[in-house]
């Protein structure tokens, strides 16, 4: 390139030269000239070279670094955005470390979760494994009362494998629902009347409150009194004898409204950003045996009601009770798989 350059910077001074009449020394300016400009303009192009690559070059490969890190299983890797990069690859190296965000979040739930399984197993497999051992060692006779509590802990169990199911299907967004038409006001009757005997022995005043005329939400009528009983079984064991439960729903903007509310001990401001993750207590000193949930039953809720293109919030305060608030909207679902 550079001799082409200075070739035709040559041809242009002969040219000029010949146009000036041979001036000899407008010929040798003119070389001069063409010859500085055949030096200056390679160095130019070298120094746009060495921007570009700067600008462009150098993040990608820091991208494509990280990104083979990510592959290796390395995923604290971070990409640091270049101070002199355009805003396409700025844009693209934020985009990689909240991908990479995601990953690592995903992969500390998923241990999460594989510990508190393995936890949540461990108690009543134990149970059922002494209590087998005990008989068969003629430790104690297999009673109706040992027998019993060994059932019990294979319900239990039963229970929490079918919670995990549902939980892992409605994450997956794999979740069968049925669309018709759900009568909310049927809804709240059939969760009342489930709960009915357990808050009259509790002393627990269960009360419906309908406001307006309601319409009828597209959803599946299974899932969301699964979703309301949850929630009630949690108001339940949370209220004291004299306290009350409030099932109220009222119409919204393009759906319909339901509340939760009970008059119970409430829950700290620092667990409330933590009550619909897998497995989470409000009481972690309470066992299943104290009355208490598996804990997958606010996950469960907060997932069949984002399959209905829903919404649920929570508002407490302790010592004032608890409030979930969920929103369904009345356009028809995504089609899931049954």
């Amino acid at each position: 390139m550079l001799l082409l350059i200075i070739g035709g910077m040559a041809a242009l001074a002969y040219l000029l030269s010949q146009l000036f009449e041979g001036e000899g020394r407008m010929a040798a300016m003119l070389w001069i000239e063409g010859c500085g400009l055949s030096l200056i303009l390679p160095l130019l192009a070298g120094a746009v070279a060495l921007r570009v690559f700067r600008g462009v070059a150098a993040p990608l490969a820091d991208v494509m670094a990280a990104a083979d890190a990510v592959a290796e299983g390395d995923l604290g890797v971070r990409v640091e955005v270049p101070k002199h990069s355009s805003g396409e690859f700025g844009r693209l190296v934020n985009s990689f470390n909240r991908m990479v965000d995601e990953l690592e979040r995903a992969d500390r739930q998923r241990r999460n979760l594989t510990a508190d399984v393995a936890h949540e197993l461990r108690n009543p497999l134990h149970i059922i494994q002494g209590n087998l051992e005990g008989i068969l060692d003629e430790v104690y006779a297999p009673t109706e009362e040992h027998i019993s509590a060994t059932l019990e802990e294979t319900r239990l169990l039963a229970r929490l494998v079918k919670d995990l199911r549902t939980l892992s299907l409605a994450e997956a967004g794999q979740l069968p629902l049925s669309q018709e038409p759900v009568d909310v006001a049927e809804l709240l009757s059939d969760v009342r009347t489930s709960f009915s005997g357990q808050t009259k022995a509790a002393g627990i005043d269960l009360r419906i409150e309908i406001e307006g005329e309601l319409p009828d939400p597209i959803g599946d009528m299974g899932r969301l009194e699964l979703v309301l009983s949850n929630l009630t079984a949690n108001a339940v064991r949370h209220t004291p004898s004299g306290g009350s439960i409030t099932l109220r729903a009222e119409p919204a903007k393009e759906g319909v409204c339901i509340v939760v509310r009970d008059t119970g001990t409430g829950i700290p401001a620092e667990d409330l950003p933590y009550v619909f993750d897998r497995f989470w207590r409000g009481d972690r000193a309470r066992s299943r045996a104290d009355g208490a949930g598996s804990g997958l039953g606010l996950a469960i809720a907060r997932q069949i009601v984002r399959a209905h293109n829903g919404h649920i919030n929570i508002d407490s305060e302790l010592g004032e009770g608890t409030t979930f608030t969920i929103f369904i909207p009345t356009s028809q679902l995504a089609t899931h798989p049954s």
